[in-house]
């Protein structure tokens, strides 16, 4: 549940966007791009956001079709029309966004009243993300939505935090503290735990969310790779090595390997270690959505690594 959009990448790296002379267009936003992966694992996925009533609107309909998602709870609204994000490109690590969804994107204006909620309550995993807790109607939209799946487990909060969406980081914790109470999984960056517990060190990060009743906390760490901790167990991974092209899609593509995992029963080591991979995929290609691995290629680079490190 949450942003949907077109991305509009240039297919320039080193440039600046005034310099850039070509693009491509692809399906877009993190909880779609979520979505999306899951999908190209064999997953059942729908995903719960609103476009415009545009071209662009359209094309989301075509794209997550062509991808296997169901669009079912995908609505159009009037008014703002379906979003487009543009980024730069300069690796290995500054990828800058330009998000054009003001003063309101069509996913923001999610209603409570039009919520699945048969299909919120009876999903295996529910994913929604900070985001979506940025303004109203969206936000009580979330929270009703939670309500009615009731904290079951792999009820997941991305703490994807974009400071341009909030007034400020004070507001955010808020929001992210009371969603807190739902959610049976956090995933996020350093920063982003930061806003939703006040620790960025990852330890204390992972002993603070646990500490507001999340069963699983992963803290990601960039190229210090990613701590996955529960009441039982702690799992750090070390980063997996690509040359990276383009990593704005890294953690989507390791959240819809995260829900594989998790939908398969797996140990946490190696749901942490697939998604890990998983996410060095897509850092390794230009876009986001369709550069979803299948779970072969995620497979085929682990059994490489291994052979590399002997174990």
């Amino acid at each position: 549940m949450g942003r949907v959009g077109v991305d509009i990448y240039p297919l320039d790296s080193g440039v600046g966007l005034e310099d850039v002379e070509t693009f491509g267009k692809f399906l877009g936003g993190s909880a779609t791009n979520v979505t999306v992966a899951a999908a190209r694992y064999g997953r059942r996925a729908a995903i719960i956001t609103r476009t415009g009533r545009d071209p662009f609107g359209r094309y989301v309909h075509r794209a997550l079709r062509d991808f296997g998602v169901d669009d079912a709870f995908v609505a159009e609204v009037d008014g703002p029309p379906t979003p487009v994000t543009f980024c730069e490109i300069f690796p290995p690590d500054h990828f800058p966004l330009y998000f054009y969804r003001y003063p309101t994107a069509p996913d923001l204006m999610i209603e409570a009243a039009e919520l699945p909620l048969g299909a919120i309550r009876e999903a295996s995993v529910f994913w929604a993300t900070v985001t979506g807790l940025s303004q109203q109607p969206s936000r009580a939209a979330h929270f009703a939505a939670w309500e009615a799946r009731g904290r079951r487990p792999h009820t997941v909060l991305d703490l994807d935090y974009r400071p341009m969406f909030w007034q400020n980081a004070e507001e955010a914790a808020v929001q992210v503290g009371e969603a807190l109470d739902h959610v049976t999984v956090a995933v996020g960056n350093r920063e982003e735990c930061e806003v939703a517990v006040g620790e960025s060190e990852p330890q204390r990060a992972a002993d603070a969310l646990l500490e507001r009743g999340v069963e699983l906390a992963i803290i990601k760490q960039g190229p210090k790779g990613v701590l996955a901790a529960t009441a039982d167990e702690r799992v750090e991974v070390p980063p997996f090595p690509v040359e990276v092209v383009n990593g704005l899609g890294a953690g989507d593509a390791f959240g819809g390997a995260l829900v594989h995992g998790l939908l398969g029963g797996w140990d946490l080591r190696r749901v942490v270690w697939f998604a890990n991979v998983a996410g060095a995929i897509v850092a390794s290609r230009l876009e986001c959505s369709s550069a979803m691995p299948t779970e072969a290629e995620v497979e085929a680079a682990l059994a490489g690594r291994v052979q590399e490190g002997g174990r």
